[in-house]
C-alpha cells in the first residue's frame, strides 16, 4: 500500500468524523447559542437552563440521524473490506 492511498483511506476516515460530529453537535451548539443569549438578556445564570435543552437537542440529533451515521460507517467498512486484496497489494 502506498502513502498516498493511506492518506487517502485516512482523510475519507476522518472527514466521515467531522460530518458525524458536526450533525450531531450542531445543533447543540445553536441552542446553547439561543440559551446563553436569552440567559444574558434575562440575567438568568441557571445551569440547568442550559444543559438540559442542549441534552436533549443532541439526543434528538442522535435519533433522527443515526440511521444515517450507521449507514455511512458501514459503507466505508465494506469499502474497507472489498478492497483489502487491492489495500495490500
Amino acid at each position: 500500500m502506498d502513502p498516498g492511498m493511506t492518506l487517502d483511506l485516512f482523510g475519507q476516515a476522518f472527514w466521515l468524523v467531522v460530518v458525524i460530529v458536526a450533525v450531531i453537535v450542531g445543533p447543540s451548539l445553536a441552542v446553547g447559542l439561543v440559551i446563553s443569549v436569552f440567559q444574558a438578556a434575562t440575567q438568568i445564570n441557571e445551569q440547568t437552563l442550559s444543559f438540559l435543552p442542549r441534552l436533549i437537542v443532541t439526543l434528538l440529533s442522535v435519533m433522527w440521524a443515526g440511521p444515517w451515521i450507521v449507514t455511512r460507517i458501514t459503507d466505508l467498512f465494506n469499502y474497507l473490506f472489498l478492497n483489502i486484496p487491492r489495500l495490500i497489494s
